[in-house]
């Protein structure tokens, strides 16, 4: 595996000094403007706590109950878009230069791939998810039976893990990588827009904000699993008896320990470490499914993969077009904890696991490109969540699992139950540590990128000011839960708030994405070649009626003399 910060080799140069050897520009606008606003965000959570609290939970409440829709239609459209391209004429084009072949053999880069996309959330959300729907069943649901309750908590889980969230990532991906890499721009969101809004307007003010709102989306995206990881390492401080209650106190300093290992890794350049971490992280990550798949009901798993795949596709049609006109009344809330929350992280961390993934497919056309990153990943989280959300329901089913049990320590109740089970949650609280310190180095590497106009090589400044104010702004989202069983909620709420403009930038990134592909060289090519055959046969029945072959190059014989189409008439 590779440092998500490094570029592969020969990527095209974001600005002279980059390459160099001087500090990278920052552009002012850029970074001032969301520094300043971050600032305010932190000093506001800090000093007026209830008020930030008040007034997002007003917003978010209007965001849900007026724009649901455009999160679910976003989503949706995201999917039919990315699958769309996969099968169309585009699917042939190479992200990168005609004939070049891919960077990475497949194995590492689809291990790439699955490190960066959703690590952390897959530790938080592996048990926690199925359980919370197979208790209580979604609005609109209504399982007669322990069986199909199972299936219905399956599919929803599904729903939020597999096909949607990698196509939302599959986007950004795919628009970043074909315009840094086969039209040699800067690597930075507001490149992509050249083709919509010109060259000087995205290099320009307009370009300025697209970057400023992919810079904010980025940084609540990592808040949001900053706080995510510090809720489950506090809950196995409590789980391992070191001490009584995981305080607001012992959150934030889980979270100030996390951010300066990641913002250490992000500035160190020993890329070999960073390695080392996430190839670790993927081998405990992966003893951790054997355990719990040997320890646990193994053939309720293996029943699990088929029938959770089956259920998924089946209310696929129901699981899009969930709404609270669709559902009923509570709807609304549910969405905004569940489906409108999750397309709002994912969109949140696109800019990152985006531009991450353009990085590492460099050669990969985009069919390949398409089915790697839709395909693979989803078929790993149906894995795991078969797995850890599978066990989760049958000890819930015979009794074994309290009911009192928060999220966030729901899997080391699960792990309570096996051999070994003070290790397991070690090796819990290690993996989350790492996930969390291995993917957000990274996020604070992209946010440097973007606040210095494109740079492979931010400046260390910059990248620790992101780093630092990524895990303030954490703080202060766990602020609002008041570090209770609120502190998710608090992390839900802003990460939508935030996500919701850079929904807009994707919109048109794929607008912009669609008008470079169309003028695409091997497109243009097959075009004219089209138009040229469809002539040549047009005026040679107008000039013989009859039979007649069209021929490339010069003839071999009179009958092509004075004939300035080559089209050859065969008489009798």
């Amino acid at each position: 595996m590779t440092n998500p910060q490094q570029p592969p080799p020969d990527a095209p140069v974001a600005d002279e000094a980059a390459t160099g050897g001087r500090s990278p520009a920052t552009d002012r606008i850029v970074f001032g403007v969301t520094a300043a606003l971050t600032l305010a965000f932190v000093i506001w959570g800090s000093v007026a706590t209830d008020n930030l609290e008040s007034v997002s939970t007003k917003a978010l409440n209007g965001l849900i109950h007026n724009g649901g829709w455009a999160f679910m239609l976003a989503a949706s459209g995201f999917v039919v878009f990315a699958l769309w391209l996969a099968v169309s004429r585009y699917g042939k084009i190479t992200l990168g230069k005609e004939g070049e072949e891919p960077e990475f053999r497949t194995v590492s880069w689809v291990a790439m791939m699955f490190s960066a996309g959703m690590g952390i959330g897959l530790m938080f959300y592996g048990v926690s998810e199925p359980l919370a729907h197979f208790t209580t069943p979604p609005p609109g649901t209504d399982p007669v039976d322990d069986a199909e309750a199972m299936e219905t908590a399956m599919a929803t889980t599904l729903f939020h893990w597999t096909l949607h969230p990698w196509a939302i990532y599959a986007v950004v991906g795919l628009a970043i990588a074909y315009s840094t890499f086969r039209k040699r721009r800067r690597q930075t969101i507001s490149s992509v827009f050249v083709p919509l809004i010109g060259e000087q307007r995205a290099h320009g003010a307009w370009g300025r904000v697209i970057d400023i709102i992919a810079i904010f989306a980025t940084l609540f995206g990592s808040a949001a699993s900053l706080g995510l990881g510090a809720l489950q390492i506090g809950s196995g401080f409590e789980v391992l008896n070191w001490m009584d209650n995981a305080s607001t106190g012992l959150l934030v300093a889980i979270i100030a320990v996390l951010t300066v290992a990641f913002v250490a890794s992000a500035v160190s350049g020993v890329e070999k470490g960073i390695q080392w971490l996430s190839n670790t992280n993927m081998v405990l990550a992966l003893i951790l499914a054997i355990f719990v798949f040997i320890a646990g009901p193994t053939i309720i798993v293996l029943d699990l993969l088929p029938t959770s795949l089956g259920a998924y596709l089946g209310d696929l049609p129901q699981l899009i077009g969930r709404t609270e006109a669709s559902s009923g009344k509570g709807v609304a809330d549910w969405l905004g904890s569940w489906t409108v929350f999750y397309w709002a992280w994912w969109i949140s961390w696109t800019p990152f696991v985006g531009m991450f993934i353009a990085r590492i497919s460099r050669g990969r056309t985009i069919r390949q490109f398409v089915g790697g990153v839709i395909l693979v990943p989803s078929t790993v989280s149906l894995i795991w969540f078969a797995i850890f959300g599978g066990t989760a329901m049958k000890m819930q089913e015979s009794g074994q699992l309290g009911d009192a049990t928060t999220p966030e320590a729901q899997l080391f109740g699960v792990l309570d139950q096996f051999p070994l089970a003070t290790v397991m949650s070690l090796l819990v609280m290690i993996l989350v540590g790492i996930f969390f310190v291995s993917g957000a180095d990274a996020a604070s590497i992209v946010m440097g990128t973007l606040s210095q106009k494109g740079a492979l090589e931010p400046g260390r400044f910059v990248v620790i000011f992101w780093g630092v104010v990524t895990g303030a702004v954490a703080a202060v989202m766990l602020l609002i839960g008041d570090g209770s069983d609120n502190a998710l909620t608090g992390l839900q709420n802003l990460t939508i708030l935030v996500a919701a403009p850079f929904t807009l930038v994707m919109i048109g990134m794929c607008v912009a994405l669609m008008r470079d592909l169309r003028q695409d060289p091997l497109i243009v090519r097959g075009d004219m070649g089209t138009e040229v055959v469809e002539a040549a046969v047009v005026a040679g029945h107008e000039k013989y009626g009859g039979e007649f072959e069209i021929r490339i190059g010069p003839g071999d014989s009179l009958e092509t003399e004075g004939d300035p189409i080559g089209l050859h008439h065969h008489e009798e």
